[in-house]
């Protein structure tokens, strides 16, 4: 009976006082240790942020890992990092993990994850930097805004929103499919399972895949764009 170390992860101080989050990785990990007939020896749980290395229930579950020769296991890869260089120092110092959500995975396949993960944790940062200078710009009280420049704001997001999709997407399935030849079907199932969603569905499809490459082949219609 294989042994493992479950490791539990949230961003915000919120999340960890009121369970959001928490209890569904702890689900997952649960059905994947118990459809293995594993045994979790022990389960480490924290708030910290994903770009952040310094978390010491982590390190404590690495601990335990190598001296009771256990696998560390997780709910989603996020969860352990959105840092390459750390899920590459982890793979590197002998200690087996797994994720819940794609126990499957080669060595390629989580490197991939991992810069897809910390792509897009500096996005964030850079588009919340970004509407905030400009907010500030347009003389916009921050944190007390009037429902009129809320309503401004929400109608800039609206046009934006297809432009900024594809700055979003392009980099990722660059990323993923470097050389376009991936077939559509494998993409949109990678794509879903990053949990990286079409615009107005809940899951890519061949033809949206194809109009998706289409448009980041086209790269430029920031206006009128649309992804099923």
């Amino acid at each position: 009976m294989a042994n493992f170390v479950s490791y539990l992860r949230v961003s915000t101080q919120s999340q960890g006082q009121h369970g959001l989050g928490m209890q569904a990785q702890r689900d997952a990990v649960t059905r994947y240790v118990e459809s293995v007939d594993g045994t979790i020896l022990q389960e480490f749980a924290e708030v910290e942020s994903g770009g952040k290395g310094e978390r010491p229930q982590l390190k404590a579950a690495l601990k335990l890992c190598k001296t009771k020769h256990a696998t560390l296991v997780i709910a989603k890869l996020d969860r352990l990092a959105r840092n390459v260089r750390f899920i590459s120092d982890l793979m590197e110092s002998g200690i087996d993990f797994v994720a819940a959500d794609m126990p499957s995975a080669n060595r390629l396949t989580i490197h991939i994850i991992a810069a897809i993960a910390e792509h897009e944790r500096t996005m964030i940062s850079d588009r919340t930097r970004a509407g905030l200078k400009a907010a500030k710009a347009r003389g916009i009280k921050l944190g007390n805004p009037n429902w009129r420049a809320a309503q401004n704001l929400a109608t800039t997001a609206a046009k934006g929103g297809a432009a900024a999709f594809m700055a979003k997407m392009k980099p990722i399935v660059e990323m993923i499919d470097p050389t376009g030849s991936m077939a559509p079907s494998h993409l949109a199932s990678i794509l879903d399972r990053l949990g990286h969603k079409p615009i107005r569905a809940s899951s890519w499809t061949q033809s949206s895949i194809i109009s998706l490459r289409r448009r980041i082949s086209a790269s430029g219609g920031a206006s009128g764009i649309c992804f099923d």
